[in-house]
C-alpha cells in the first residue's frame, strides 16, 4: 500500500500522444467549494463559502497555461462546489478556451444559473454543461440534494441549454434509494436532448461516507438496466467509479453474439482502461493534486509542484497506472487492463488504494 506520494522533480518533456502514461484525458479543477446546496453525498463536503487559501485568478490561469504542456492537453472540467460562486469564473474559462483547452462545466442547480449565464456559456466556448439528476422525480432527487426545487431547476437548465444547442450531460449518483428509478429516469432524460449520461456509483467519502451503497450484486443488477437503456437510448451511457461496468459490456456484447450471432452496438463511450490516476487528474480548490477527486491521496501541491510532473512521476499516480500492482482478485482478473476496480473505492474502505474493488461480484477464472 502506497499511503502518500513524495515530490516530483523531474523535468517536464515532450512525449508520444495518447499515452495515459504520460498525461490525462480529463482534468478536473475544483475551482471552489462553496455551494448553496446541501446535498448528502457531496464529496467536496461543500460550504457555502470558499476555502481558506483557494487558488487566486492569476494561479488558476497558471494551472491552465501549465495544462498545455501535455503533449495532448486534456478535457478540462470546471466543478465544485459550484464554479458560479467564483465571481471570476468567465475570466477562468476565457483564458481555458483561449489556451486551446476543451472546457466542460458542472454548475449545482441554484438560481445563478441564469438563461443569460447559460448563453454565456456557450458564447465563451464551453464544450458541455453537466447538470445532476438523481431520481425521476422531484421527491426523490430533492430528497438527495437537500434542496426543495432543485430537480426542477435542473430540468429548466437542461431545457435552457437545449435551447441554446449548448451539450448537456446528466450525473446521477446510484444508490440503494433511486436504483428502482433507472429505468424511467432513462426515459426522461431522452427527452431533454442530453449527448451523455453519466452514473456515479457511490464512493463513501465527504458526507457520502455515511450512505448506504450497492453491494455487488445490486451492481450487476443495476449494470444490466443501465446495458439495455444503452441500447435504446440516443445518448451514450457511462459510469464514474464503477470501471467494472467495462468489463460487464465486454461480456453482454459477447453474450449476445454468441446468442443470436449478431453484435451488439458498441458504446461510443467504452473508455476502456481509464481510472483513478489512470487518465485522470483532479486539482483541488486549493491546489491539492490528486488522482481523482474520490481518491484523496494529495500527490503534489500547485502552483509548489507542476501538473504535469506530478502525473507522470508521482509514486502514487505511477502505482495505479500498473495493473501488476494491483492486489486481491483485481491481480488476476482477465479485466483488469480493461476495468482495473475503482481504486478510490478501494482506497476508501480499505485504506489500500491498490486493493481489490470491493463491490464487484465477478470472479476471474483464476479465482473459480
Amino acid at each position: 500500500m502506497i499511503a502518500a506520494c513524495s515530490r516530483a522533480v523531474r523535468p517536464t518533456q515532450h512525449l508520444p500522444r495518447h499515452d495515459l502514461k504520460e498525461g490525462p484525458r480529463v482534468c478536473f479543477f475544483e475551482l471552489t467549494i462553496a455551494c448553496d446546496l446541501a446535498c448528502q453525498h457531496c464529496r467536496a463536503s461543500a460550504q457555502p463559502k470558499p476555502e481558506h487559501g483557494q487558488l487566486t485568478t492569476a494561479q488558476a490561469r497558471m494551472l491552465i497555461d501549465q495544462l498545455t504542456e501535455f503533449e495532448e492537453p486534456p478535457l478540462l472540467v470546471l466543478t465544485g462546489g459550484d464554479p458560479f460562486k467564483r465571481r471570476d469564473l468567465f475570466a477562468i474559462i476565457d483564458h481555458a478556451v483561449d489556451s486551446g483547452l476543451e472546457v466542460s462545466i458542472t454548475p449545482s442547480a441554484t438560481p445563478l444559473v441564469t438563461a443569460d449565464a447559460i448563453r454565456r456559456l456557450r458564447d465563451a466556448g464551453v464544450r458541455r454543461m453537466a447538470v445532476s439528476i438523481d431520481g425521476a422525480d422531484a421527491a426523490t432527487h430533492d430528497r438527495f440534494r437537500g434542496t426543495p426545487g432543485s430537480f426542477e431547476r435542473s430540468l429548466e437548465m437542461l431545457v435552457t441549454a437545449a435551447g441554446l444547442d449548448l451539450s448537456t450531460q446528466v450525473n446521477t449518483t446510484v444508490t440503494p434509494h433511486n436504483a428502482d428509478q433507472i429505468d424511467p429516469l432513462a426515459d426522461l432524460l431522452a427527452e431533454l436532448g442530453i449527448e451523455m449520461w453519466s452514473v456515479f456509483f457511490l464512493v463513501p467519502i465527504g458526507r457520502a461516507a455515511v450512505l448506504p451503497r450497492l453491494n455487488a450484486a445490486e451492481c450487476e443488477a443495476v449494470f444490466e438496466k443501465l446495458w439495455q437503456q444503452s441500447q435504446r437510448q440516443p445518448y451514450d451511457i457511462k459510469t464514474t467509479e464503477a470501471p467494472h461496468y467495462r468489463r460487464y459490456q465486454v461480456l453482454r456484447r459477447s453474450r449476445t453474439t454468441s446468442t443470436n450471432g449478431q453484435s451488439a452496438a458498441r458504446p461510443r463511450s467504452l473508455t476502456l482502461g481509464l481510472n483513478d490516476g489512470k487518465g485522470v487528474m483532479f486539482v483541488s480548490a486549493t491546489g491539492a493534486i490528486q488522482p481523482s477527486g474520490f481518491l484523496p491521496i494529495e500527490c503534489g501541491r500547485f502552483p509548489a509542484d507542476h501538473p504535469v510532473n506530478i502525473y507522470r512521476y508521482s509514486p502514487v499516480f505511477r502505482a495505479l497506472r500498473d495493473v501488476r500492482r494491483l492486489e486481491g482478485k483485481c491481480a488476476v482478473c482477465e479485466f483488469r487492463r480493461v476495468c482495473g476496480g475503482s481504486r478510490a473505492r478501494a482506497y476508501a474502505l480499505t485504506g489500500n488504494m491498490l486493493a481489490q474493488e470491493p463491490d464487484c461480484a465477478y470472479f476471474p477464472e483464476d479465482c473459480r
